[in-house]
């Protein structure tokens, strides 16, 4: 019974599609349903099908003219509708519009006009013109609802690290020119750190909703390609100006390898707060914003995506591998390893946001742009070491004082150890970290060697290269003496940078002992090179006698000479420079302590057989406290002499 009831239905179905699908005028079809009639008894009931089927087919004809009607009132093409949807005006109307389309999809998707020819170019048209006029919507709802970039809350979100050194002008100076100033240091700003939770709108979310309806009805229609390229077209020029208020503009590899170092300085640091603003910021809320408008379809807000974001990536990325390609140079080096850590910073975050094959390229990109800026970073650190060992001025730097070498590498080094971490990471993975290069011989055991990082190795070694080089430069000088101010000064600023910072961590206490025992040498050196001949004045040899009956003459002699000596060394010595206040002081202090007894000494001895002689004050012209005062006016720099001489009371 249940088969034969199944078999009916079956008939029954397949008679009323055959009717549905006629379209043939009234006499034609009432002539097919008597042959229907005539084949089976169970098709006698066709008349009431083909009634149903007519009426169906006039409601859907009423549906669908009804839907028309809507769609050609809004036609963007007719000369009587050039203004917009009234989205906001009058939502009732935009809803109107929106179930029109709706309605007419539904026909043509229950294939419900198929059988009328006539309606369905209709329908199709009607849809076309509907597609064309919410592309034209799509487009204005993006466009007007864009919010604006406000760079200074993204600014204002950035925390800034600054690492700053005296100098004369708060620059970075090339290492060519650093001999010419007076004064070298430098102020580097480290890249800065993005607020982590920072999130802006970069569409009003009361736009959402619209953007979201009119992408479903072009998506269901088949023009998703038209969205995707108006979407993605609005959006990309959004990203333009973005960057564009951040300071990026568009340059080619060349135009960049020409841009003035203080002008490209300027544009690095711009370029590493937009790679975090701009990956952490808006890619992040583009991907958003896809993937609110797009919901539900995977694969077009991936293209829209990538399509939208790719110019920006790219953009950024053709300007990191300009500066890693360009010509190196020292001064570069930090500007260089910011924006290799920044990019290492947002790598994973533009792996995340670029997850399909789409994207791949992308990411690829990212990854060579980085391996050139770690191999730029590497090489241009070498051409520094290589300056160093290789710089040869052959200009005394005056009153003995801290060599603009020195100066220069000092501060160099103290802000590379800033950046260790990346650069150990990058020295391992470099041709150029060799575990053959020879370290100092005095330096510790081959266990202490062996657990240093690969860049506490090469500081290690261009400080010694410093080291050599000032030695050769302190034989520039041809008083000896100087020649031990000179090294002083500079190892003793040397050793105050290395404790003043995380050198000292890197190169130990045993570095920092042995170069504080090479200063007391040279202090020792310099007494004996530069108070030898003053001291021998009062020794007791060669005067003719004893203590009572000495020659006058002599006595008169080794006063005078001793004299010359002390006013020789003041006129000299005071024009030296001795910078470190507490050094200064114990060379006075070591000074005094040979030469003040010694002279007080020898006063006392001798001086009585000439204070009853005619002009006494010619000979004995200073008393032991008249030396302890001049002394105080050694190494400050400024050049003294003796004019006005204080003469021994009689």
């Amino acid at each position: 019974m249940a088969a034969t009831i199944e078999g009916q239905d079956r008939v029954m179905a397949t008679a009323q599609q055959i009717v549905k699908s006629l379209n043939t005028s009234k006499d034609v079809t009432e002539d097919m349903i008597l042959i229907f009639s005539s084949f089976d008894n169970r098709l006698s009931n066709i008349t009431d099908l083909m009634s149903d089927a007519q009426i169906s087919d006039a409601k859907a004809d009423a549906r669908f003219e009804a839907a028309e009607k809507i769609v050609l009132r809004w036609d963007s093409s007719s000369e009587s509708s050039r203004h917009s949807l009234p989205w906001e005006d009058s939502p009732v109307e935009a809803a109107e519009y929106l179930s029109a389309v709706d309605e007419i999809l539904q026909l043509i998707e229950d294939l419900t006009i198929q059988s009328d020819s006539e309606i369905m170019d209709r329908a199709e048209s009607a849809l076309q013109m509907a597609m064309s006029r919410l592309e034209d919507e799509f487009r204005h709802i993006l466009v007007r609802n864009t919010v604006p970039l406000d760079a200074e809350r993204l600014y204002g979100s950035i925390r800034r690290v600054s690492l700053s050194f005296a100098s004369n002008d708060g620059e970075i100076e090339d290492f060519e020119s650093f001999a010419e100033e007076d004064q070298v240091g430098y102020c580097h700003e480290r890249g800065a750190s993005l607020v982590d939770d920072l999130c802006v709108d970069l569409i009003h979310p009361d736009a959402m909703g619209e953007l979201k309806e009119i992408a479903d009805r072009m998506i269901r229609s088949g023009y998703e390609k038209e969205c995707c390229q108006v979407y993605s077209s609005v959006r990309r020029d959004v990203l333009d100006e973005c960057l564009s208020i951040l300071g990026v503009e568009k340059f080619s590899i060349e135009e960049v390898q020409k841009i003035e170092w203080r002008s490209l300085d300027e544009k690095m640091k711009k370029w590493i707060q937009a790679v975090k603003i701009a990956v952490r910021v808006l890619l992040s809320g583009e991907k958003r914003l896809c993937e609110q408008i797009f919901y539900g379809s995977e694969l077009i807000k991936e293209v829209c995506f990538v399509e939208t974001a790719k110019g920006c990536v790219m953009q950024l990325l053709n300007f990191g591998e300009a500066v890693a390609i360009g010509r190196r140079s020292s001064e570069k080096l930090f500007r260089i390893l910011d924006m290799y850590d920044v990019l290492v910073d947002v790598l994973p975050d533009i792996q995340v946001l670029f997850t399909d094959e789409l994207g791949e390229l992308l990411c690829s990109e990212a990854q060579a742009v980085l391996d050139l800026l770690g191999e730029a970073a590497i090489g241009t650190f070498v051409e520094f070491e290589n300056a160093v060992q290789g710089e040869t001025s052959r200009k005394p730097i005056q009153g003995g004082e801290i060599h603009p070498l020195t100066r220069y590498v000092m501060n160099y080094v103290k802000l590379l150890v800033d950046y260790s971490d990346s650069l150990n990471t990058l020295l391992a993975n470099s041709a150029d970290e060799s575990e053959s290069d020879p370290l100092p011989s005095d330096y510790g055991n081959n266990s202490q060697l062996g657990d240093m990082s690969p860049i506490a190795r090469r500081l290690l070694l261009l400080l010694t290269s410093l080291e050599s080089n000032l030695e050769e430069k302190s034989r520039l000088y041809e008083d000896g003496a100087m020649q031990y101010i000179f090294l002083m000064n500079n190892i003793l600023y040397i050793v105050q940078k290395v404790k003043d910072s995380e050198l000292g961590k890197l190169l130990g206490d045993q570095w920092v002992r042995k170069r504080r025992g090479q200063i007391r040498q040279y202090a020792t050196s310099y007494l004996r090179a530069s108070w030898s001949k003053v001291l021998s004045c009062l020794k007791d040899e060669g005067i003719g006698g004893s203590t009572g009956n000495a020659s006058k003459v002599a006595l008169k002699e080794r006063f005078k000479n001793f004299n010359a000596c002390f006013e020789d060394i003041y006129r000299i010595q005071t024009a030296w420079k001795v910078p470190d206040a507490q050094l200064r002081e114990e060379l006075r202090i070591s000074i005094s302590e040979k030469v003040i007894p010694a002279y007080r000494s020898f006063m006392g001895r001798f001086g009585h057989q000439l204070d009853s002689g005619r002009h006494a004050g010619k000979y004995i012209k200073y008393t032991p406290e008249d030396l302890e005062s001049y002394l105080l006016d050694l190494f400050e720099g400024t050049p003294g002499v003796l004019h006005h001489l204080r003469r021994k009371s009689t």
